[in-house]
């Protein structure tokens, strides 16, 4: 049986390195100014490295996506073990939006995953309702309603997003999320 090897630290931290420099470059430029070389130059490796983690232009953004998406979804339990219940909500729907502004930032690098056969958001709902429904049933301890459904809230998040995900729209933003956890609440 081959097992694979557990990557060298050094290795991990080049691929960390890597999947920061392509986030902040897919992020912030159109995907058509963002070169590998850019990116394993950003990342202060070589570009045989960076193709030693991402044999292909396509596997480093969905990679990319994906780590985000672990990120923010691995963040919920961390919030609930901080911060009472409606607090660890509010804040997990700031990163959410956060989340959101970078997915329209690699919108364009994701649409060539798909084009080129890659299923970046194969479980990506499933991952996010998780999440969130298990923020939302603790929060029912802490008085929120107990007939929200995840599926409804992430569907709000996403319109906040839309209406108001850009850094100039932070401040209207919050105040939508307020008026979403305020909605949340039981009715008396």
């Amino acid at each position: 049986m081959n097992h694979p090897r557990p990557m060298r630290a050094d290795a991990r931290r080049n691929r960390e390195r890597l999947l920061e420099a392509a986030l902040k470059a897919f992020s912030t430029e159109a995907d058509a100014d963002v070169t590998l070389e850019r990116v394993a130059r950003d990342a202060g490796v070589g570009i045989g490295t960076l193709y030693r983690h991402f044999p292909t232009r396509e596997a480093l953004v969905e990679e990319v996506y994906r780590t985000e998406l672990t990120r923010l979804c691995e963040s919920a339990p961390r919030l609930s073990a901080q911060l009472p219940p409606v607090e660890a909500l509010r804040a997990w729907m700031e990163a959410f939006i956060d989340y959101l502004a970078t997915k329209r930032g690699l919108a364009e690098a994701l649409r060539a995953v798909i084009a080129a056969g890659g299923r970046p958001f194969a479980h990506s709902r499933e991952l996010l309702l998780g999440a969130l429904g298990g923020l939302l049933r603790a929060g029912e301890a802490d008085g929120l309603r107990t007939d929200a459904e995840p599926e409804d809230v992430l569907v709000a998040l996403n319109g906040i997003s839309l209406a108001a995900g850009e850094p100039a729209q932070r401040e209207q933003a919050g105040r939508l999320l307020d008026l979403i956890v305020d909605g949340l609440r039981a009715r008396a």
